[in-house]
């Protein structure tokens, strides 16, 4: 459209945009071509772990926590950080390692069930069958 002429208010209309935006573009267009106007890679702080790295870490998450010598088998994020730092050398903050577990890992938050391991099931369902009608009941 730049080529052709068109005015900066007939782009903007086609486009749906305001017309200062059409007018930056076009400065960056007469100042580069086309290829000026092309979207850049993000900015930013390069990420601490590559991929090679985040597939380490990983591999060694998924082996579980005893095997990394925790005594239960449960992650935590200073864990999963200490094992990071073993496996890669990369010390991470915990605010690192959950984006690292949720953005690049893809996992999610799972929290265990607290459940008595003396737990009966077959009884509490005799007791649920038996007893609370008959205290409901009021006998």
């Amino acid at each position: 459209m730049f080529e052709g002429g068109v005015s900066n208010a007939e782009i903007a209309r086609a486009v749906g945009v305001c017309a200062e935006s059409v007018r930056r573009w076009r400065r960056v267009w007469e100042q580069g071509g086309a290829s000026a106007l092309r979207r850049r890679t993000a900015t930013g702080r390069p990420p601490k772990l590559d991929d090679t790295q985040v597939e380490m870490v990983r591999a060694a998450l998924e082996q579980g926590a005893q095997v990394h010598g925790f005594e239960a088998d449960l992650w935590t994020l200073e864990r999963v950080g200490a094992v990071v730092t073993r496996a890669t050398g990369v010390v991470l903050s915990r605010a690192s390692v959950w984006r690292l577990l949720t953005g690049r890992l893809g996992w999610s938050l799972q929290r265990p069930e607290r459940r008595a391991v003396e737990r009966d099931e077959s009884e509490i369902a005799r007791w649920i069958a038996h007893e609370w009608p008959r205290i409901k009941k009021g006998r």
